[in-house]
């Protein structure tokens, strides 16, 4: 149930991060809708949320852990870079179905990751998504 919810949150933060770095029209970081229906526009950010957990999880860890000199050398911000490749990575895979995420330029891509990073990050915060689950 709480991988549902985070595909959620990182939908509705998609949405908003379209909002904040595309703003109205087609530059920036903005989805291609599945239709020009509202469902048809929840599926496409759902789907496109989910294609990014899935890209995150695989690629993003293998390229975390080969950049881990450039990790400490940048003190962290190598990070920025890596997050503006996996979101132009899912813009690919995306557009290989024909609708989904779009980025203009590799700087609005790393833009884009930097507000989705945090936005996610305070709605997974707030809903307690974020935490690991301990049974007792």
């Amino acid at each position: 149930m709480r991988s549902i919810i985070r595909i959620l949150v990182s939908a509705f933060a998609l949405w908003l991060t379209t909002l904040i770095v595309g703003g109205p029209g087609d530059h920036g970081v903005w989805v291609d809708p599945l239709s020009d229906d509202n469902w048809g526009r929840i599926a496409s950010y759902v789907i496109v949320a989910l294609i990014f957990g899935i890209v995150n999880g695989t690629l993003g860890r293998v390229i975390r852990f080969v950049s881990i000199p450039l990790y400490i050398l940048t003190l962290g911000l190598f990070g920025l870079i890596v997050n503006g490749i996996l979101i132009w990575v899912v813009a690919w895979l995306s557009g290989l179905a024909g609708f989904g995420l779009r980025v203009e330029g590799f700087w609005w891509g790393v833009l884009g990751a930097l507000v989705l990073s945090i936005l996610s990050g305070l709605m997974n915060a707030l809903l307690g998504t974020g935490k690991a689950k301990i049974d007792r």
